[in-house]
């Protein structure tokens, strides 16, 4: 973490806007895949322990992710307010902002531990979950209800260094992490026998290791800069505030992705098992072609923050085109990967049928993807979240009777799977697309980031 950072932002030169994107997105890939490589992990892991294993730890991290996907506004708010105290001149002011962040982190941890905890199994019987796949999915859930506390304070922390315009420590935790938590679950899942409990634990406890690096670092820069370490509750406030459209915006995607699971888990449980590796992969490209976002965040804030509207539209115009073309690129590549793909994870023929019909699907939208989470960064770092959180309510009105056709009219087995996934990789993102772009063509968004 930087102890200090200039206002000024580079002169705006041929090229120059290209090298300050890469500095801050190459290392963010590195980061930001981190959570979904441990789901990566734990899938492989699991897989090989049997279908109703990988379909239980699949139901229960639909509902946990639901549970850390609203709070992702820690980092999301974090960032661009961090940001543009950058492009002010203001360090102090952007530590007050990343301090607060990290206290609101705990609070609601902490909340959300407990609840979720005393709530996993009626939450897994809302899922529809029976017999073994309900056994193993609320075990996975509960103890996974410490690394939530965890996952939270390592968004907050995240976004502070991403809005002093660091994305190499983060890369730095996450590498150790990743590497930590396959290890620990090798243990306890076959040298303990802890089965899906045991990949829950491992998780949990890197997530804990990554989270300490984070709340030292920026307890130390706090002191470093004459930062009071208590919280500032107009601070907090303020942050909450901005937090709730973000929440809502959050709300929208995160209900998407549970109404396909309860779809996909009326198809079966070969169904459910590949939907949970193809989810799994799809989270894994969400973060790769995120890192232009994350990079969109912290730059468009800090040149709105400086009032310089002319670089911010330069920067979103180079992001759009990278990310279509990384999307276009990480498309092919899996299209070619899919067939043998699923033997990563699994032995179960069924399951690996249809996870490469699904992620053919998913190879067609990857473009799409791309021009939609460069999008969503750049908003984000203007703080239009009100904007954000409209456009995702019509996003998911759009979404839902897609997915009711799917029901009610889909057919059997893995081709049932493969609509599922046209719905929502073609049809769900096209809708984000249409209305992210909209508003990016207009000025009204730059207008927001610079207040």
């Amino acid at each position: 973490m930087p102890e200090s950072t200039s206002a000024t932002a580079p002169p705006l030169q041929a090229g120059s806007h290209a090298r300050e994107i890469l500095h801050l997105a190459v290392p963010a890939f590195g980061a930001l895949i981190a959570e979904p490589l441990f789901l990566l992990a734990d899938s492989a892991i699991v897989g090989h322990l049997g279908v109703a294993q990988l379909a239980g730890v699949g139901l229960a991290s639909a509902v946990l992710h639901t549970a850390v996907g609203l709070m992702v506004f820690l980092a999301y708010s974090t960032t661009p307010a961090v940001a543009r105290a950058v492009g002010n001149g203001s360090i102090g002011r952007a530590l007050a902002a990343g301090r607060d962040g990290v206290w609101l982190a705990l609070l609601l941890g902490m909340v959300l531990a407990v609840a979720g905890f005393v709530a996993a199994e009626p939450l897994v019987e809302l899922m529809g979950a029976t017999g073994e796949v309900r056994s193993f999915a609320v075990d996975y859930l509960r103890w996974s209800m410490p690394g939530l506390v965890a996952m939270l304070l390592i968004f907050a922390g995240t976004g502070v260094l991403r809005g002093l315009q660091d994305t190499r420590t983060p890369l730095v935790v996450a590498t150790a992490g990743f590497a930590l938590n396959i290890a620990l679950n090798l243990v306890l899942v076959y040298g303990l026998g802890w089965s899906v409990t045991g990949s829950a634990v491992g998780t949990s406890i890197a997530q804990w290791a990554m989270a300490a690096v984070y709340l030292v670092m920026v307890q130390r820069n706090a002191r470093r800069h004459g930062v009071p370490l208590l919280p500032d509750w107009h601070g907090i406030r303020a942050m909450t505030k901005v937090g709730s459209w973000l929440m809502l915006r959050t709300l929208s995607l995160r209900i998407a992705i549970l109404a396909t699971v309860l779809v996909v888990t009326s198809q079966g449980a070969v169904n459910l098992a590949s939907h949970q590796l193809a989810m799994t992969i799809f989270s894994f490209l969400a973060f790769a072609l995120d890192a232009l976002a994350i990079a969109a965040q912290a730059l468009i804030g800090r040149e709105l923050g400086a009032s310089n509207s002319v670089k911010a539209r330069l920067l979103t115009r180079t992001m759009i085109r990278w990310g279509t073309g990384f999307g276009v690129i990480t498309g092919l590549l899996l299209a070619v990967a899919a067939p043998w793909a699923g033997a990563l994870f699994t032995p179960d023929a069924a399951v690996r049928s249809a996870l490469t019909l699904a992620l053919w699907v998913l190879a067609i939208g990857q473009p799409i993807a791309g021009y939609v989470f460069v999008l969503d960064g750049v908003l984000i770092g203007a703080g239009d979240a009100k904007y954000l959180a409209i456009a995702g309510v019509v996003n998911l009105v759009v979404y839902l009777p897609l997915l009711l056709v799917v029901r009610l009219s889909g057919p059997d087995g893995a081709a049932g799977l493969v609509w599922l996934w046209a719905a929502f990789s073609l049809g769900y993102m096209l809708a984000r697309a249409v209305t992210l772009g909209l508003r990016a063509r207009s000025d009204r968004w730059m207008v927001l980031g610079s207040r």
